[in-house]
């Protein structure tokens, strides 16, 4: 009520940004008593009185006009606000004018006693008609309720009319101001049929739906007033594309792999049916303590929704990447195909087949491989959050992954490779009376292992490291692990445990803090612990937050620091570190 209040007063607002004359004041005074009385009678306080002076005199007195005016010119007037509130009143009576089932009049949700709080009143009413609406009954009106107060005690008599109308079901579906995109793709897609059960959680989740194309900009809704030739309300879908090209710039930068940057470009509708094609092409490694030489990673990526089932979509990706790092340097050409499946809201599942030819200098030594794997994997994410760069609050992220491969080269192997990452996230404002999203906890944990080949026999490329932002923040980039015995380089592991923990703190607008702390090791075993290799990572991040994700600088340290080892890492990024 406190904020509600000072939320309305005009004198307390403006009194810093638009100085008026004594009358003007005064009229902003007068005014401001009948807008706080509003305000606290909503909260149940219907005696309420609201007493307003300047300079120690009332706004209603006639001469104050005067006596202001015969200030000395730069004097302040001095205003009070002061409140009489009078008894709290509560719902007494809760009457419904209308037919309806008794479990309809119970999503009123108000019971006889409680304070009578109007938002609390108007949401009942409101909750009330959003249920007979999911019931089927279109055309439902709720009227605002008439309040009676009764004479001898502070309560209130409530009554509501409602008028239920015909219960219907969905009538002709009409799609308006498509371009390029083709209709029949829509009506595959769409979720809703006419003859369906009017339930405007329907029709808002298939909304949602056409949206998450990616190649709308808008979707709207325009709901019929009246039943039409079906028996049904006519529902139409109102339509904007998005531009049919876009082109995106990346950059990031961190002390251990450099610098590094590229562009995408993207034609989001190739065919009409939503396909999308996307070359990419980066610079990476430029600079850095853990890398030898600039490199690159380019793409291009061919994807096709709704293959052979809605929700499956194939994609077709062919790759060229050279890396110089500390631990090899590595060239690589590679042709993927996937199939993803969306099994839910929350869970999804994927499938595919890549071939890699790849060369690959270790220790002065050079390898070639050709390796064929079949990769699978499933996927669960409660973050509810489109956009992979926003800034997760609540719910998990998860994934497992299975890939058997058949390394052919010198020597031949064949081995499966496990991972499972996980990262939780937990909005404290409840436990810290802080605004929602404003304090997260944030948590992350990564397992994985190699069977089938030892460190030797397995591509230096498919061995685990750690350190980096991807793992133990504050150590160089693969530098975690087993070593080489003159410590050349890291010769990787066939096993990796990881986990971290961060607090992220926004103040004022758009900035923010974190803290953080990482640790884990990279081994020839999940069951081999060895202190020595323990490592841990400690550091705190600024965070500044755009419409399309936080901007990220974190800077660690090593808590163990060997011989070698920088004594801080940074990192610069978009979007969080997970």
């Amino acid at each position: 009520m406190d904020a509600t209040i000072k939320a309305t007063s005009d004198l307390l607002l403006l009194r810093g940004a638009a100085p008026v004359s004594p009358f003007g004041l005064i009229a902003r005074g007068r005014s401001d008593i009948d807008r706080l009385k509003t305000a606290i009678e909503s909260f149940g306080y219907y005696q309420s009185t609201v007493v307003i002076k300047i300079n120690g005199m009332l706004v209603s007195n006639p001469s104050l006009g005067d006596i202001l005016t015969a200030l000395p010119a730069g004097d302040d007037a001095q205003v009070s606000i002061s409140f009489r509130l009078g008894p709290l009143y509560h719902l007494g009576r809760i009457d419904i004018d209308g037919e309806m089932a008794d479990a309809l009049r119970a999503s009123l949700g108000l019971t006889t006693g409680q304070p009578a709080v109007a938002d609390m009143v108007l949401a009942g009413g409101a909750r009330l008609l959003s249920t007979l609406q999911e019931q089927g009954y279109a055309f439902a009106k709720v009227d605002t309720p008439v309040a009676f107060e009764s004479a001898d005690e502070p309560v209130l008599d409530v009554r509501f009319h409602v008028v239920t109308g015909p219960k219907v079901n969905v009538g002709a579906i009409h799609v308006e101001g498509l371009k390029r995109v083709h209709e029949s793709l829509l009506r595959k897609r769409l979720t809703l049929h006419t003859g369906d059960p009017y339930r405007p959680f329907l029709i808002e989740r298939a909304r949602n739906d056409l949206l998450a194309l990616g190649v709308f900009s808008q979707v709207s809704l325009q709901i019929g007033t009246t039943v039409d030739e079906t028996g049904g309300v006519p529902i139409t879908f109102k339509i904007r594309e998005r531009l049919g090209h876009a082109i995106a710039v990346t950059a990031a930068l961190s002390s251990d792999l450099g610098g590094s940057g590229g562009v995408t470009w993207t034609d989001r509708n190739v065919f009409g049916g939503a396909q999308q094609l996307s070359v990419a092409a980066s610079v990476i490694n430029v600079g850095g303590s853990d890398t030898t030489g600039v490199g690159y990673d380019t793409s291009v990526k061919y994807l096709t929704p709704d293959v052979g089932h809605r929700d499956q979509s194939l994609q077709f990706a062919v790759t060229a990447l050279k890396q110089s790092l500390q631990a090899y340097d590595q060239t690589a050409k590679s042709a993927s195909a996937t199939i993803t499946r969306k099994i839910s809201a929350v869970w999804s599942a994927s499938v595919g087949s890549s071939v890699i030819d790849e060369q690959i200098i270790q220790d002065n030594e050079t390898l070639f491989y050709i390796l064929l794997a079949m990769p699978v994997g499933i996927a669960y994410d409660s973050t509810n959050l489109p956009n992979p760069l926003e800034d997760p609050r609540h719910g998990i992220r998860a994934a497992l992954s299975l890939t058997p491969t058949l390394a052919i080269g010198h020597p031949n192997a064949t081995f499966l490779i496990s991972q499972i990452r996980a990262s939780t996230y937990f909005d404290l404002n409840e436990l810290l009376a802080t605004g929602p999203g404003r304090t997260v906890l944030a948590g992350r944990a990564l397992v994985g292992l190699a069977k089938g080949a030892g460190e030797t026999s397995l591509p230096p490329d498919q061995r685990f490291y750690g350190g980096g932002s991807g793992t133990i923040r504050g150590y160089k980039y693969q530098s975690v692990g087993p070593q080489f015995p003159d410590r050349s380089g890291p010769i990787g592991g066939t096993a990796i445990e990881v986990g971290s923990l961060e607090l992220r703190q926004r103040f004022l607008t758009n900035f923010g803090a974190a803290f953080f702390a990482d640790a884990g090791q990279v081994s020839s075993s999940l069951h081999k612990s060895d202190s020595n290799e323990f490592r841990v990572g400690v550091g705190a991040g600024l965070r500044y937050y755009t419409p399309i994700g936080p901007i990220r600088l974190d800077v660690a340290i090593p808590v163990h620091r060997r011989q070698g080892d920088d004594s801080f890492e940074f990192y610069i990024g978009l979007g969080q570190a997970f």
